[in-house]
């Protein structure tokens, strides 16, 4: 029965063998996966995706041999939670609305007449609303509040982003350090960065140089005569900023994954993180990124214009924290992002910017577009061919 799904596979250039598809059998006889397509999917994909290359393909030819199949109904006196998902009774209040709905909430006219407006809501408001479009409360159309929807708007005490539409975040928030142990992928990524190299020889002589070796024993009419150099290694010096937290959690694996590879890569590579865009601010741990922050004036003096410059980010942001001062999402900064951008790339001779949403989604987001002008088109997808050409672009 699952011969149309094979022939699919090979269809879209994964080499699935009579081999991988007796052990799905001998999986699915030994009840690895029952009645469950959840579970049928994981165990399809690990026995017949060898490469994490192909796991797109296998999810299109899953999609098209298995599609409109729908899980098992529940028996009667399941659980009640595996019927309705807890976030359903979480969020009982929260307020979806439509492209249409949507289209005819106004916005209030520009960051200025927003921010006024916040401080006219907060000296009037005296109690708790819900579902209003004025002041400040939740499930509604007002732009101050949470779980509502609004195209510009200020979140007040909501755990996690929703419509990633918010101009400011009234909140603490936590990030944590992506991980530099990630192994997935870390070999491929390690090819692509492969390119942005210059070997040199620097530090103590602790390798054995041995045509040297032989030359000087040689003349030495047959004594030993041992020869060391310091180790070869990769002269280039790379600056990572990276964007964490927000829209950025989507893409922590891929971040993860790229940051592990550059730490092995490179013997000179320092790194710091930024929310959005860089300001005149960045840290290198989240856990503690309130207590040290670091000036990007002194980044700028502490680093030469050798580096290369390489920012992290997805570039998914209200555009004023591009275009306005105190128009960060977290603080009031003094200075508008462009302003930082342009400090940047201004110092580092060679400077680039991956983003690891897929290319056809740039134009749809107004952010992403002012980046690519502030970066001058050095705005390259985080993928082993984007690594690929913004490396041979960043070395020529």
């Amino acid at each position: 029965m699952f011969a149309p799904f094979i022939e699919a596979l090979r269809r879209e250039g994964l080499p699935v063998s009579v081999t991988e598809y007796l052990t799905l059998m001998q999986a699915m006889r030994a009840g690895v996966a029952n009645y469950d397509v959840e579970d049928f999917y994981h165990l399809a994909r690990a026995t017949l995706a060898k490469d994490e290359r192909h796991l797109d393909r296998f999810d299109r030819a899953f999609a098209a041999t298995f599609k409109g199949l729908e899980p098992a109904a529940a028996a009667p006196g399941d659980d009640l939670r595996r019927t309705m998902p807890a976030e359903w009774l979480r969020k009982l209040a929260e307020k979806f609305l439509g492209p249409e709905e949507l289209a005819k909430i106004q916005t209030l006219g520009g960051f200025e007449k927003l921010m006024e407006t916040l401080r006219q809501r907060l000296a009037e408001q005296r109690a708790r609303h819900q579902g209003g479009s004025q002041w400040i409360g939740t499930a509604g159309t007002s732009p101050f509040g949470a779980e509502g929807a609004n195209p510009e708007g200020i979140r007040i005490g909501q755990d996690r982003s929703r419509l990633r539409r918010a101009v400011k975040v009234w909140d603490r928030r936590e990030f944590r350090d992506l991980d530099a142990e990630v192994e997935l992928g870390i070999r491929s990524l390690k090819l692509a960065l492969r390119r942005l190299r210059r070997f040199a020889r620097e530090g103590a002589a602790s390798e054995l140089d041995l045509p040297g070796t032989i030359r000087d024993t040689a003349r030495n009419a047959g004594s030993l005569e041992l020869r060391l150099v310091p180790e070869r290694r990769n002269a280039i010096k790379v600056l990572l900023l990276l964007d964490i937290g927000g829209s950025m959690d989507d893409h922590v694996r891929a971040s993860g994954e790229l940051f592990s590879a550059a730490r092995a890569e490179f013997k000179h590579l320092v790194s710091f993180y930024f929310h959005n865009c860089p300001y005149e601010r960045l840290w290198s741990t989240n856990r503690r990124r309130a207590e040290n922050l670091l000036p990007t004036e002194r980044v700028l003096r502490t680093y030469g214009p050798d580096y290369k410059l390489i920012l992290v980010g997805d570039a998914t942001m209200s555009p004023y924290e591009i275009t306005h001062a105190g128009g960060s999402v977290e603080h009031w900064n003094a200075e508008a992002g462009a302003v930082w951008l342009q400090r940047l790339t201004g110092h580092f001779r060679r400077a680039a910017w991956l983003n690891p949403r897929p290319r056809p989604g740039w134009r749809e987001d107004g952010s992403v577009g002012l980046i690519h002008e502030l970066m001058a088109g050095r705005m390259y997808p985080l993928t082993l061919s984007g690594i690929e050409t913004m490396t041979r672009d960043l070395v020529h």
